[in-house]
């Protein structure tokens, strides 16, 4: 009974359908629904109660209606299409594209269903390209910035979005058309740190690279500002400022990415103005009290970047010039802060070496003997008028001034200690109660004796006080200063085993002493640096590095500490690091002017026993096992000026020397050294970078590119060892340059492009006619994988040259392992181009000869390169193919094929029988029944 009634009540709707009394007609479904339990009923009556959603725009009862008799059947075709338009009145578009996407595929031929799916699809990309549009971003990024009851988590995804933004050329262009630049400004003016960061980066991202922005927003912001944000104590804020101005300088001088069309470039101010308000303010930094010691390093590092010359080939220092004249008494004040004095300006460990290494920098940029002379009166005149003999403070900071620019400019620090009372004044002050006084007089002696003569008159007169001060001062940072000293003295003999300054074992007390500090973590930090400046003074005896390497938790102290924020100790590690694995230059002993200078009661240099070549291994296996790699990765991504060139140099020597074995380059990978190197190849001395390039050619040798040099990092190995490929440099750096070459590519299309656009196969060429039997053979190996890329086939094809022909010529060597390269370089060659085959049999009279001598090679990978040659001659040309059969090639070629079936011989055999499968098409030979 209820069945039927149901159905009586569905006819009933019906009819109020027709009669559009919808809202009667919704009241019979809703009533038959409660009466029904049939599956297919239910499904038309929530099809048809959809139906009635639709009309009255209860759009949400008409979906759930719709979904319901989906669910009853999955292909009720007409509930899909109901549900769709319910979806897209809701503003679901893509939801309601799925469901007239299927109702399309059901029924393709309807053309309602198919105009549905094109308006669908025109209203989505429509909405996808509002809501993802840069200007729609952009306001949203700020409208969540800028609203003080955004949540924390909203607040940081849209600072993160609108950095990302910035960095876009795109997004950068519309931030500052679209009044972004006031919206940053209100950003920084909010004083929450995060939001104050998000707008520095943002506009960073901004200036990179367009002149014309980085003006714009440099007068908008104002330096001042900006200064003022870079002297506030956080060293996240400090380096996302010097980011910033650096970006805007690196902009304003002439660094433009983009491409100027039409007048825009004239637009453009001139930037010279901009660049010296940037350089004054930084200089006021230099010397303000409100600037603290982070801010005062980062305008150090910019000072340090951007004012001496790159390249000493242009001519104009004007910028040097004109900081010499206006700051270079500001850079001497910083120098001689002494902390422990009053008024003291904020530093870090980092800021007094940062500003002797800018005075370093400012002084080498100079062209003429009346600018550094110049330079030199203001230091003298500056350092002069701080003597007062009423005043102990002013003495002290005079002392510290010439101690700092002797870690410069040492030249120039000797002319100063030569000033009078100077030497006088570091004695007095060695004997000084004030502690004070103790330590500025004896870290000034310590690099006042680098020199040997100089270390020498220090002996005569200084070695008795630091000795008394040893013995008799409490203080610990005293004591440790004073036994620096002493190392230092004691090492003045360098690596010469006959010049020791000192009695026997004294050399390893001091070290022994050294080491006890410098595992001390109850010591400060500024004061175990100290430890390790001795040690690299006292490693240059072979007894002290045999021990120091022994002693792993020494090693491991100082590898932590060259891991932190103090960056002074680089140098430091760098030296004893050079030491302990002997990487340092050693003059070549010739026996004849040693028998001479004995003769004549010369002093010969003598090598201590424990620098030979079993010690030396030893040490480094002993450094790798404690974790040197890692402490070297951190040193080299230290971005600052105290990682100077030289220091990047004894990195790159250090470096060179732990890949020296081939069973040690592996650790080297594992612990990230690949990475490591690429900088230090790429930037620093020339003597640097070619032996960085020369570590990277013995690791690119024998690992795998792909783990060694992740990522794009691969490609960017390719140029240092590129550069290896020089006359100017030795045989093994030739050698194991080609060998990495070989290595990468056999990788990809792409490496061996990037080779070939580094010009390296002229070179590559070149090495294939040397007389050494290995040059040669790793030259053939290189060209055998480099002969895929099509450019460098072409340059095979054309006319005019003898490249194929010394191929071909090198197949017919004696070296079994030059054969096989230059045959896989022929077979390539001729199995890509048939106008090759032909050229093959014409660049010497030899070639048929030297084709069956590498088809009856003893060597089997050899044999089969030939086989394949043969294949490719045979297939490029008929008349090439008789000739070759009616040589004693088809001959050769018979008795390979016939040969028994070998698992080793099987591809030889194999291609062996597909040359006589291709004579029989030709129909020079018969098939033996």
């Amino acid at each position: 009974m209820a069945e039927a009634e149901a159905v009586q009540l569905k006819e009933e709707g019906n009819r109020h359908f027709q009669l559009q009394d919808y809202k009667a007609a919704a009241k019979s479904y809703s009533q038959a629904l409660k009466l029904t339990k049939d599956k297919a009923l239910l499904a038309t009556l929530y099809r048809n109660r959809a139906a009635c959603g639709l009309k009255t725009e209860s759009y949400a009862q008409a979906a759930s209606d719709a979904s319901r008799a989906i669910d009853i059947n999955s292909s009720d075709i007409k509930a899909l299409f109901r549900r769709c338009q319910a979806l897209e009145h809701l503003g679901k578009l893509d939801q309601a594209f799925k469901d007239v996407q299927r109702c399309a595929a059901l029924e393709p031929r309807n053309q309602n269903f198919q105009e549905t799916l094109r308006r669908l699809n025109a209203s989505i990309q429509e909405k996808l390209h509002v809501q993802f549009s840069t200007d729609s971003r952009v306001q949203n990024m700020f409208d969540i910035l800028l609203d003080e009851k955004s949540e924390a988590d909203r607040l940081e995804k849209a600072a993160n979005n609108l950095i990302v933004l910035g960095r876009e050329e795109a997004g950068a262009e519309r931030i500052f058309q679209n009044n972004g630049v006031a919206l940053l400004l209100q950003l920084m003016d909010t004083k929450r740190p995060e939001l104050v960061l998000a707008a520095v980066r943002t506009l960073s991202g901004m200036c990179s690279g367009h002149r014309a922005r980085a003006t714009v927003l440099l007068h908008a912001v104002h330096i001042d500002r900006l200064c003022s944000l870079m002297a506030v104590d956080n060293e996240e804020m400090s380096l996302a400022v010097c980011n910033l101005l650096q970006a805007i300088i690196d902009s304003l001088s002439g660094e433009d990415k983009r491409e100027h069309q039409g007048k825009e470039e004239a637009l453009v101010l001139d930037t010279k103005k901009d660049l010296k308000q940037i350089t004054n303010h930084l200089l006021d930094m230099l010397v303000s009290k409100k600037v603290s010691g982070q801010g005062r390093d980062q305008a150090l590092n910019l000072l340090n970047k951007n004012v001496p010359r790159k390249n000493l080939s242009v001519h104009d220092n004007s910028r040097t010039i004109y900081v010499v004249d206006n700051g270079l008494r500001k850079i001497l004040k910083v120098v001689g802060q002494v902390p422990d004095l009053p008024n003291c300006l904020p530093l870090t460990d980092n800021t007094r070496m940062l500003a002797s290494i800018l005075i370093n920098k400012l002084y080498d940029d100079l062209r003429c003997d009346p600018e550094r002379d110049h330079f030199r009166k203001i230091c003298e005149e500056y350092i002069t008028a701080k003597f007062d003999p009423q005043n102990m403070d002013k003495n002290v900071i005079a002392i510290q001034t010439v101690s700092g620019v002797l870690q410069g400019p040492f030249d120039l620090g000797n002319q100063l200690l030569g000033l009078k009372g100077v030497m006088e004044m570091m004695v007095a002050l060695c004997g000084s109660d004030r502690e004070v006084d103790q330590l500025v007089a004896v870290e000034a002696l310590i690099h006042a004796s680098t020199k040997l003569s100089r270390a020498t008159f220090i002996i005569t007169n200084g070695v008795s006080l630091l000795k008394q001060i040893y013995k008799t001062t409490k203080n610990e940072k005293i004591k440790i200063r004073t036994l620096v000293g002493l190392c230092k003295l004691g090492s003045a003999g360098g690596t010469d085993y006959g010049l020791r300054q000192f009695a026997e074992g004294s050399t390893e007390k001091l070290a022994k002493q050294c080491r006890k500090w410098l595992c001390n973590a109850s010591i400060d930090t500024r004061t175990r640096r100290w430890a390790v400046e001795g040690m690299a003074y006292l490693t240059l005896d072979a007894d002290v590095k045999d021990d120091f390497v022994q002693d792993i938790p020494a090693l491991q102290a100082m590898f932590e500490m060259a891991k932190t924020s103090d960056k002074t100790i680089l140098y430091s590690v760098a030296t004893i690091l050079v030491n302990c694995t002997n990487s340092y230059d050693v003059k070549e002993v010739i026996p004849e002017l040693v028998q001479l200078a004995k003769f004549s009661k010369q002093h010969v240099p003598e090598e201590h026993p424990k620098d030979k070549k079993d010690f030396v291994d030893m040490r480094v296996k002993r450094l790798l096992k404690a974790g040197v790699i890692s402490a070297l990765a951190c040193m080299v991504k230290a971005d600052s000026a105290i990682l100077t060139d030289q220091t990047k140099e004894l990195l790159a020597r250090v470096f060179l020397a732990l890949c020296d074995s081939s069973k040690d380059r592996g650790t080297v990978v594992a612990q990230g050294g690949g990475k490591a190197l690429i900088p230090l190849a790429l930037e620093g001395t020339d003597v640097g970078k070619v032996k960085a390039a020369h570590a990277l050619a013995k690791i690119a040798a024998v690992s795998n590119p792909d783990i060694a040099f992740p990522g794009e990092r691969v490609y960017e190995v390719v140029r240092p060892l590129v550069r290896l490929l020089d006359t100017q440099r030795d045989g093994l750096q030739n050698y194991e340059a080609l060998l990495g070459l070989t290595n990468l590519s056999g990788r990809s299309d792409k490496l061996r492009q990037k080779i070939f656009k580094e010009k390296a196969l002229p070179d590559i060429e070149n090495y294939m006619f040397e007389n050494h039997d290995q040059l040669r053979q790793a030259a053939t190996e290189c060209m055998c994988n480099m002969v895929l890329n099509k450019e460098v086939q072409e340059r095979f094809l054309a006319d005019g040259n003898d490249r194929l022909k010394l191929v071909v010529l090198l197949c017919g060597e004696d070296d079994d392992k030059l054969q096989n390269a230059a045959a896989g370089a022929l077979a390539m060659l001729t199995a890509a181009h048939k106008k090759l085959c032909l050229k093959m049999t014409q660049v010497t009279t030899q070639w048929l000869e030297i084709l069956q001598r590498l088809c009856l090679h003893d060597q089997l990978s050899v044999q089969h390169r030939g086989l394949v040659i043969a294949y490719n001659l045979l297939q490029a040309d008929a008349e090439l193919a008789k000739k070759l059969v009616e040589s004693e090639l088809l001959e050769i070629l018979t008795v390979v094929g016939k040969q028994e079936p070998d698992e080793k011989r099987a591809a030889v055999i194999q291609t062996a029988r597909e040359c006589l499968i291709k004579c029989m098409d030709y129909g020079f030979i018969k098939p033996v029944s």
